[in-house]
């Protein structure tokens, strides 16, 4: 099984750490963010990880290499300019395949056992979700007996908050123009999209399933957040 690591972000949230180091390398609790990632991954079946870079891009083979931890590692380069999570899906595509594959936001630090994640026959994604955080109140997507539902008939269900964790299948891409529409990004070449319309798409097409993670997440989103996590893994907390 293949997955990808969304690691080419520029991290303005997290300057100054971020002004030298891309924020997937920062540590908590005595390893790299990514180095987690990668183990919650292998232990999940993964064999092969797709990583896409953009900002300080030569850090990740100088210190990852092309294999870690029994998997091997492949990376994407977007060029100086991210493309947002959608166009950075597409261009890794190839290198992804044909199966349903795993992705993981690179700043996202959770326990889950990702091998828990499952698609329905025609499903295109599958998301783990988390209780909303203080800095995400209003959450992303309501979810229902395992499925992410329409705005339209989510009545009563709860909106909980999107955890950066996903299993798609690649068809999901499939008819992006049509969902992301003339914006200007998606008349660049590579484009450059957010995936998150393609998923609600998704979820409006009854095509998506959710599943509710209680333990340990956290979107490691500004120093304060890498702080907390740090302490708490290294059992200072």
């Amino acid at each position: 099984m293949k997955a990808l690591i969304f690691a080419a972000g520029k991290g303005t949230r997290m300057q100054p750490l971020t002004a030298h180091t891309p924020k997937p390398l920062l540590s908590a609790g005595g390893r790299r963010l990514i180095d987690w990632q990668l183990q919650r991954l292998a232990a999940a079946g993964v064999d092969e990880v797709v990583i896409n870079t953009s900002w300080l891009a030569e850090q990740f083979p100088a210190v990852l290499g092309e294999r870690r931890g029994g998997l091997r590692l492949h990376y994407s380069a977007e060029g100086t300019e991210p493309l947002e999570t959608g166009g950075g899906l597409l261009l890794a595509l190839p290198l992804l395949g044909a199966a349903p594959f795993l992705a993981v936001n690179g700043d996202v630090y959770c326990d889950m056992d990702l091998s828990t994640l499952k698609l329905d026959a025609g499903d295109l994604a599958a998301l783990a979700l988390v209780a909303n955080p203080a800095h995400h109140p209003r959450g992303d997507f309501h979810l229902r007996d395992g499925r992410l539902l329409d705005e339209s008939i989510a009545t009563g269900a709860p909106r909980l908050t999107f955890a950066g964790i996903g299993l798609y299948r690649p068809e999901l891409l499939q008819g992006w123009r049509s969902i992301i529409g003339d914006e200007p990004g998606a008349r660049q070449n590579p484009p450059c999209f957010k995936l998150a319309p393609l998923l609600y798409a998704a979820a409006r097409a009854g095509r998506a399933a959710g599943l509710l993670h209680r333990g340990r997440w956290t979107d490691v989103g500004t120093p304060q957040r890498l702080a907390e996590l740090d302490a708490e893994l290294s059992g200072a907390a």
